[in-house]
């Protein structure tokens, strides 16, 4: 098992376990971690997953493919930092990994 970090907008912060091969979104989905939806079943094809990945671990996580970049230019408010959590698949080179999660509604 995996450590994922959840830190919502308050400073909150979530540690849940993941599994190689899952998605930071099938983590959040599976515990429940407020404000990380997965309206598209993790298709890629809406933002209800957006999030900030911290700024630690921006060199560690692959970039986002075309249809990610695609997508992010909905995110509100995007960052240089915005991704889709649908599209970052756990390794053990994220144990421990930091997702922030957006102010809902802006």
């Amino acid at each position: 098992m995996l450590k994922v970090i959840f830190e919502h907008a308050d400073g909150r912060r979530e540690i849940h376990a993941g599994v190689a091969g899952e998605t930071l979104l099938d983590v959040a989905l599976d515990h429940g971690v407020a404000g990380i939806g997965g309206q598209c079943g993790g298709a890629c094809t809406c933002v209800t997953c957006h999030c900030y990945l911290d700024s630690a671990w921006l060199n560690r996580v692959p970039a986002p493919q075309d249809d990610e970049r695609e997508m992010l230019e909905y995110a509100q408010p995007r960052q240089i930092n915005s991704r889709l959590a649908c599209q970052i698949v756990i390794t053990h080179r994220l144990e421990g990994i930091v997702i922030r999660i957006p102010i809902p509604n802006g």
